[in-house]
């Protein structure tokens, strides 16, 4: 995936990445653990694995649960044609889970309307942790859906919550949002021609690049009042296709959130599934056999379809 390093926009290089996120490992890697259930949603390696531990301790930390936990709390949400997960400390999802059909996509009376939606707070997040509208007033970047209204036609309230700000991250809007990642989307939905089910995790990313002193960094730029909202450098789209065979059509992007020319490859973005783990720290399809796991653009042309009249359209639409 060396094109990927090398990819430049802006003036400034936001796909530097090591070899360590983007090279395929043939190596895997199995850890198991026990829930501690005095520590609800965190993972913990069985005592009996730990060697030389002493039988007795004189100390007990997990009496510090008896004040309250104190995280972290992943505010998992379902919804009619997503879930999310919510990173409290970033603002942002820690990924989006949607599944779309060639029914979910259209309106069936033509009445479902984007115009009838509107951005709005998650209340189910704490006041302290949650994104606010404020928050994105004159930031310099859109309201970037993670699941994308136009996939969510099937009826208004399904549409609606997916203005939820717990679906929401910045995004470059011009040449990004607007364009190359719209177009993106809409590759998505057409693979709903072919694949029964289409199934999709978006998300951010927030991978390093190299400074000129050599090291490799992460920066990102942090928004709201008080700055509190994390911007991504990059943002992830797996996508699952089935059509009713045992195999599963499998393809994993990874784009800066930047613009992008509308000329370049979407096949430049492809990374192994192993490499987005990697640097996601997130665990895809794992209980699928990899015999069943295909290449999906293998068997469709991976491209994205620029629409000029949509691009018009999106230009009249800021914060999307």
């Amino acid at each position: 995936m060396s094109k990927l390093f090398n990819y430049t926009a802006g003036g400034l290089t936001l796909a530097a990445v090591t070899n360590y996120f983007w090279s395929s490992s043939s190596a895997s890697a199995t850890t198991t653990g026990s829930t501690d259930s005095n520590a609800p949603g965190s993972t913990a390696i069985a005592p009996s694995s730990r060697p030389n531990l002493p039988t007795v301790s004189p100390v007990n930390p997990q009496e510090f649960f008896k004040y309250g936990f104190p995280g972290p709390v992943h505010d998992l949400q379902t919804h009619q044609e997503f879930i999310s997960c919510y990173d409290r400390s970033t603002r942002n999802p820690y990924y989006v889970i949607e599944h779309i059909n060639a029914s979910s996509i259209k309106s069936p009376d033509g009445g479902v309307d984007r115009k009838k939606s509107i951005f709005k707070e998650d209340e189910a997040i704490p006041a302290k942790f949650r994104a606010t509208l404020r928050d994105y007033f004159r930031s310099g970047y859109d309201r970037g859906h993670q699941a994308p209204a136009a996939d969510a036609k099937f009826n208004q309230q399904a549409m609606n919550e997916t203005f939820y700000l717990t679906n929401i991250s910045p995004q470059q809007g011009e040449g990004f949002n607007r364009e190359y990642w719209a177009y993106l989307e809409q590759f998505c939905r057409d693979l709903t021609k072919k694949y029964r089910d289409v199934r999709i995790v978006t998300g951010p990313l927030y991978l390093p690049k190299r400074d000129p002193d050599g090291k490799y960094r992460v920066h990102y730029e942090v928004i709201g009042n008080p700055p509190n909202i994390a911007v991504p450098t990059h943002f992830y789209k797996l996508v699952v296709c089935e059509d009713g065979s045992n195999d599963l059509r499998v393809a994993a992007f990874v784009l800066p959130n930047a613009v992008i020319d509308n000329k370049t490859p979407l096949k430049s973005f492809e990374v192994p599934v192993e490499s987005l783990e990697r640097s996601s720290g997130l665990n895809f399809l794992q209980n699928v056999n990899e015999k069943n796991k295909k290449s999906l653009c293998k068997e469709v042309t991976c491209e994205i379809t620029v629409r000029e009249y949509n691009d018009a359209k999106q230009k009249l639409l800021p914060g999307k």
